[in-house]
């Protein structure tokens, strides 16, 4: 009967929501999963040549959350940031060439895959530093309120940075302060190797427990893009009138290892089982099916999107090839670092 009701929630969400949004989930979820899955064919070529942390299978967060923001909402990301970056409009070649280090990457060559910046989009950077963005995110929310403007912050975070000091400074600050801030916790079960278990109580539910220090909060499927932007939009609305901040933990799983393009599910820290009971979950062929099945977008439409992407994602692997390298001479350039006298 559970069941039910929830296909039943979900059928009406997918004939409730617009056709134009509809298409526009469905775009971000490919077009993140066909960037990262070229990436991951690709990076055995060596001309990457820094560490890439891959979200395949967790693409239904990015979309549905980025979905119910606005142009010029703030967004703030982790190590494993593509998703978020691509997904809140980020340019696309500056980020693959980003990847390959090439002068022409939105962080110059510098970054490297986790630290892409797009403030065109709203998309004000990522980090490798676990939960070094939640601080960061709260003060662009303060900086929006103090000047009585409308955007909101968003940042994006996994289950192991809520084991951080400074994510709870933060959400007592933003509690306190009632700032327009919404956390996103993207739970996929593991820190690199460590299961939940092993790291936090086993009976403690991080949106429960967020919910008690004075944020509303609310748990759901980060799988289900649709569900997703329905419970991110409902937050969304509720702190840009005034109402905020709030949190989001949805429950996810990555498909490839923690840091690189390959599967590692042989070398024992969680099962083929658990992997293809994951991969079932599937965010985008879930949600394509869906689409198919209630008709609302033709079969050709949806052809349509993933010709054009797969054109986009060519031509930025195409771009990034023929961009030049930092020249020598910038070597120390946009560099800073403490008064060293």
């Amino acid at each position: 009967m559970v069941h039910s009701i929830k296909d039943a929630n979900k059928m009406s969400n997918l004939h409730q929501t617009s056709t134009s949004v509809l298409k526009e989930i469905y775009t971000k979820l490919f077009k993140i999963r066909t960037v990262e899955e070229t990436i991951a064919k690709k990076y055995t070529e060596w001309e990457m040549r820094c560490p890439t942390h891959l979200s395949t299978g967790q693409e239904g967060i990015a979309a549905g959350v980025c979905q119910a923001l606005l142009k010029d909402d703030y967004v703030l990301s982790t190590h494993r940031s593509h998703a978020h970056y691509l997904a809140k409009g980020g340019d696309l070649n500056k980020m693959i060439a980003e990847i390959y280090g090439k002068e022409s990457g939105c962080s110059k060559g510098r970054g490297g895959s986790m630290h892409l910046i797009d403030k065109n989009v709203g998309f004000m950077g990522s980090t490798s530093i676990v939960g070094g963005t939640i601080p960061l995110a709260a003060g662009l929310a303060l900086s929006s309120q103090l000047k009585k403007e409308s955007k909101i912050a968003c940042v994006f975070f996994g289950d192991a940075a809520t084991e951080e000091g400074v994510f709870f400074e933060t959400i007592n600050f933003a509690a306190v302060k009632n700032l327009p801030i919404l956390f996103i916790c993207e739970n996929n079960l593991y820190s690199v190797y460590s299961p939940l278990e092993c790291r936090q109580p086993v009976n403690r539910k991080i949106f429960e427990m967020v919910n008690g220090i004075g944020i509303p909060s609310v748990a759901g499927n980060g799988n289900d893009a649709l569900e997703t932007y329905y419970k991110s939009k409902k937050f969304v609305d509720e702190i840009r009138n005034g109402d905020g901040p709030r949190f989001i933990e949805l429950s996810t799983y990555r498909w490839r290892e923690h840091c690189g393009p390959f599967f590692d599910n042989d070398i024992g820290y969680r099962s083929e089982t658990e992997f293809e009971s994951w991969k079932l979950r599937d965010p985008l062929l879930n949600f394509e099916n869906q689409l198919i099945k209630i008709k609302k977008i033709p079969q050709e439409v949806i052809d349509t999107v993933k010709t054009e992407i797969k054109r986009e994602v060519i031509e930025a692997f195409q771009f990034a090839d023929e961009s030049p390298f930092p020249d020598v001479s910038e070597l120390y350039s946009n560099i800073y670092s403490g008064d060293t006298n």
